[in-house]
């Protein structure tokens, strides 16, 4: 039950993420909202990896999330994510549609802001009060 909520709540953050991210693409302009939204786009992928496997932890989670990242931009140097852009925006935002070797350090940046986020966590979980448990009378 305890993997469920954390589970929901990685959806939950994964969900203000893209928010986030669409909302600086359409506030921002030029290289800012671009990279901005590279390093958001694999923040969102941490989360989702989280999702997925709510008990990694940082370190893993990072390493993960930086090879998912990697490896969708080399598809890139293929011609199927531009096909599928050209079908789709959510494909676009999902897969990109060109290679560009300047993403590979942004989505260690963003990956490494999933991780530093991710390691605060603990703190926040010691902190939460627990919700009272009542016993049945009698």
């Amino acid at each position: 039950m305890k993997d469920l909520r954390w589970r929901l709540g990685y959806t939950l953050v994964s969900v203000v993420t893209v928010a986030v991210g669409l909302g600086a693409r359409r506030a921002l302009s030029g290289w800012t909202a671009k990279y901005l939204g590279v390093a958001l786009w694999s923040t969102l992928v941490y989360w989702l990896v989280l999702a997925c496997a709510p008990r990694l932890r940082p370190a893993r989670a990072f390493g993960v999330t930086v090879a998912i990242s990697f490896a969708v931009e080399l598809f890139q140097l293929t011609p199927i994510p531009y096909r599928l852009g050209q079908v789709s925006v959510l494909f676009q935002l999902v897969f990109g549609m060109f290679f560009s070797a300047w993403d590979l350090p942004v989505y260690v940046v963003g990956s490494a802001l999933g991780a530093a986020l991710h390691a605060l966590l603990p703190e926040l979980k010691a902190t939460t009060v627990e919700p009272l448990k009542l016993q049945p009378p009698g």
